[in-house]
């Protein structure tokens, strides 16, 4: 395994600006990236140091079904005297969802390590575990590939209700199908039948997509101690329970300074990420199991179409007396997060740091300082297969990410059609249509309607030509099939639905190919945060 970072454009205009210095967009969040700020973060949880034993027995609680690593166990017992953590989460996607999952937990694990040095102090990594989300369309499949085509594979069991990934209990034998599926598109490998019934262990001790996810990373991760936490644990809610209160309180301000803040992002050129509203409650009410989106309405808190309808007193009492059915939205949870965690900095993807930069003056009304932002790591894995093609056809990835093996793909197939054959085909096709006018002509001339007839039988005739051409061109490229499917595999490896691998894989593709000890072997790796993508030679 051979690691290679490289410097590539950031088309996110909010992360290319991040990385820049002077840019507009650094009034927007508490510190810059750099070790000054660390230690400065560092020393501002000292001074609001407080009591972790519960934080850390509620952590502990939700781990130990999945097995706690004797690395998670120092980890908790350096989290209980007062450690300070770097977070970072996901919703819980199969499969742990696409590689970006994986990427942000070596984010996380990699900056703690890195920061626990350099500042001479214990430093854990916790990885937020998103399971009050209710959109289960977008967690409930993953993408493969199977021989040279991308396919999408879902989760067979669909739901009207928006329940939340933590209370969806799962359809196991849907599920084991899935799984079945996914491996066949695999493909066989020396691993593979490890790997189908190490899957299918985890998924006959879970009950949820959460449990499900919780157990692969745990056994992913477990080596490095990575914590995780439940955003819908019910232990966890009700630790929550005073800090619900505090945003209920605050609800009106919040609001109106996100709605302010995300209007000044948007004149600095950066667009709205949230869309907020000065009448968003910025939280959820749990009914059922359903998650429900709150706003304001004339001293209510409300969502009319599910017909609730609170005072503040009442949702206070939620707050204090059932926490578990209170749920926080895109704005809240990192605010819930930092009430909750003593957060050193927080790992996000693009779309994270955008809307993180609209909560600054929310974090300050409530007293809370914003931690600092870390961009999480981008990770490319390059198979041996996609290695030997890109020697082969001297390419590089960025080539792959630019069009390249579609532009020559495209030029292969033009160059080894059979232009006499299309040329004879379309000269007979010119000449019939020719017969054709001519006969149009003549029944005009005698007064015979047969126009309609006539089209009817020339567009019979069109198709036909068409068709013989297209099996012409079908027969030529079966000739060169194995050409076009190198070019294909390398747009589908390395540039998937046009986009990075990490949005559309899950890691155990990889560990299908690599074996078991994947994620072992890339944290023996070094990584460093920052403006640069990584290429990882399998």
């Amino acid at each position: 395994m051979k690691l290679e970072s490289i410097q590539v454009p950031v088309k996110n205009r909010v992360l290319a600006d991040y990385w820049s210095p002077n840019t507009a967009i650094h009034e927007f969040f508490e510190y810059e990236y750099n070790d000054k700020s660390f230690a400065m973060r560092a020393k501002y949880l000292e001074q609001r140091a407080g009591d972790q034993k519960e934080l850390t027995a509620i952590i502990r609680q939700f781990m130990e079904p999945l097995g706690l690593s004797d690395k998670a166990n120092e980890h908790l017992q350096q989290l209980e005297q007062g450690a300070v953590a770097v977070v970072g989460g996901q919703q819980a996607g199969v499969l742990t969802g696409p590689l970006y999952s994986v990427h942000k937990a070596i984010s996380v694990i990699t900056l703690a390590k890195e920061q626990s040095e350099k500042l001479q102090r214990a430093v854990v990594p916790i990885f937020w575990i998103a399971g009050e989300d209710h959109d289960l369309e977008e967690i409930n499949h993953t993408f493969t590939m199977r021989d040279t085509d991308i396919k999408k594979r879902a989760y067979g069991e669909r739901s009207r209700r928006k329940t939340m990934a933590s209370t969806t209990n799962l359809n196991k034998e849907a599920m084991t199908q899935l799984i079945n599926t996914i491996i066949k598109d695999f493909g066989e490998t020396a691993h593979t039948e490890r790997l189908f019934n190490q899957l299918l262990d985890a998924l006959n001790e879970s009950e949820t997509f959460t449990d499900f996810f919780a157990r692969l990373m745990n056994t992913l991760f477990k080596d490095e101690g990575l914590l995780m936490i439940d955003a819908a644990d019910v232990k966890f809610r009700q630790y929550e329970r005073n800090h619900f209160v505090q945003l209920i309180h605050h609800s009106k301000e919040i609001a109106r300074l996100v709605t302010e803040k995300e209007a000044a992002l948007d004149r600095a050129g950066y667009g709205k990420p949230i869309l907020a509203t000065e009448d968003a409650a910025n939280l959820f009410y749990v009914r059922d199991g359903e998650r429900f989106l709150l706003e304001r309405r004339q001293h209510q808190f409300v969502n009319l179409a599910a017909n609730i309808k609170l005072s503040q007193e009442e949702l206070l009492t939620i707050a204090q007396q059932h926490p578990e059915n209170l749920s926080n939205n895109v704005v809240t949870r990192p605010l819930m997060q930092e009430m909750t965690i003593p957060v050193l900095a927080f790992v996000g993807g693009p779309g994270e740091l955008a809307y993180w930069a609209t909560l600054k003056d929310a974090f300050a009304v409530l007293g809370l300082q914003m931690p600092i932002f870390a961009p999480r790591l981008n990770i490319t894995m390059i198979t041996r297969h996609a290695d030997q093609l890109l020697r082969e056809y001297h390419l590089t990835v960025e080539d792959i990410w630019n069009g390249k093996a579609i532009a020559l793909k495209e030029q292969f197939i033009a160059e080894v059609q059979d232009a006499e054959a299309k040329r004879q085909i379309s000269d007979m096709q010119q000449l019939l249509l020719e017969k054709y006018a001519t006969l149009e002509r003549y029944f005009a001339e005698q007064q015979m309607s047969l126009d309609k007839i006539l089209e009817k039988n020339k567009e019979n005739h069109v198709r036909q030509f068409e068709y013989l051409q297209q099996k012409v061109e079908q027969t030529v490229l079966s000739k060169h099939e194995t050409t076009i499917r190198k070019f294909m595999t390398l747009q589908n490896e390395l540039y998937p639905n046009d986009g990075f691998q990490e949005r559309s894989y899950n890691p155990y593709q990889y560990i299908n190919e690599f074996g078991p000890t994947l994620i072992e072997e890339m944290m023996k790796k070094t990584y460093h945060i920052g403006n640069h993508h990584y290429f990882l030679y399998l």
